[in-house]
């Protein structure tokens, strides 16, 4: 079982965050890149253009909008390879902008990995 959190990057960067990975294709508004204390930034691993304007984080869509980025991550195994390589050493937090807590892509892509990898 991997440790993995998220976290939206507004939130102050903490140790225990372990290895801090910013999953959104866009850089967050208003979040300079000196003080965004990340090790990584995979916006490839985002969910793909069309997709995100579709879902724009809307709860009734969220069942589907999960289907349809899993589809994506499927196709993604080498960038996701990268996260879980980084998640068998150290605690993995995937950080994300959006002001919606519970229904974003790091939440999505959290529960891809522990349904994928997890086994």
């Amino acid at each position: 079982m991997y440790n993995i959190q998220i976290k939206r990057i507004y939130e102050p960067a903490s140790p225990r965050d372990g290895y801090r990975v910013l999953v959104d294709r866009l850089w967050p508004r208003g979040s300079k890149k000196e003080d965004a204390s990340i090790n990584l930034w995979l916006r490839e691993i985002a969910p793909g253009n069309e997709l995100r304007k579709w879902f724009s984080h809307d709860p009734e869509k969220w069942k589907e909008f999960r289907s349809k980025y899993f589809k994506e991550l499927d196709n993604k195994k080498e960038l996701v390879d990268v996260l879980i390589k980084n998640a068998k050493k150290q605690k993995l937090t995937l950080l994300f902008s959006s002001k919606e807590e519970r229904f974003n892509n790091a939440a999505a892509l959290k529960e891809y990995i522990e349904k994928t990898y997890n086994k």
